[in-house]
């Protein structure tokens, strides 16, 4: 079953040098049409951008449901939109989401929610980072937002808090 991707994740850990992460995972990815708008084009040369363009292994597909989308950019924003309405397209096992709204528009409608945290997180699990609080910095760093309540508990669930 495929596994479809949101902006924030993908421009996160590209920022970071860790988008292979999702090949390692997922094998393939699949984005709507706005997310690689937000992503390759809106990103124009930047380190991120090239990165995420150049991975043969994320593919571009369109939307169906136009009347769908509408009714979630009600509260989402385009890119959010179609990756929700392609998620429930493909019958998707997973959707890659960090936006708090996002997240619960996709669970309320039957999606399996995961983000960049996430993805880190299972990362260190499986040993393929060594210091999550190193990665968790430098996430920080390209302006992803993290509470200091959630940062300390994630730390302490793997030990290095």
């Amino acid at each position: 079953m495929p596994v479809v991707s949101d902006s924030t994740p993908l421009i996160h850990l590209a920022k970071i040098d860790r988008l292979e992460l999702l090949r390692e995972f997922f094998g393939e990815i699949i984005i709507p049409e706005a997310v690689y708008r937000e992503c390759v084009l809106e990103g124009g040369n930047s380190e991120d951008a090239l990165a995420i363009k150049n991975a043969k292994w994320i593919k571009v597909e369109k939307i169906s449901d136009e009347k769908l989308k509408r009714a979630l950019m009600l509260e989402l924003d385009e890119g959010e939109s179609e990756a929700i309405v392609l998620a429930i397209e493909r019958n998707a096992e997973l959707i890659l989401i960090d936006d708090y709204d996002g997240r619960e528009v996709a669970r309320a409608l039957g999606l399996k929610v995961v983000g960049t945290i996430g993805i880190l997180l299972k990362a260190k699990l499986l040993g393929k980072i060594k210091s999550l609080r190193e990665e968790l910095e430098r996430l920080k760093a390209t302006g992803f937002w993290l509470s200091e309540e959630f940062y300390e508990r994630i730390l302490k669930e793997t030990g290095e808090l």
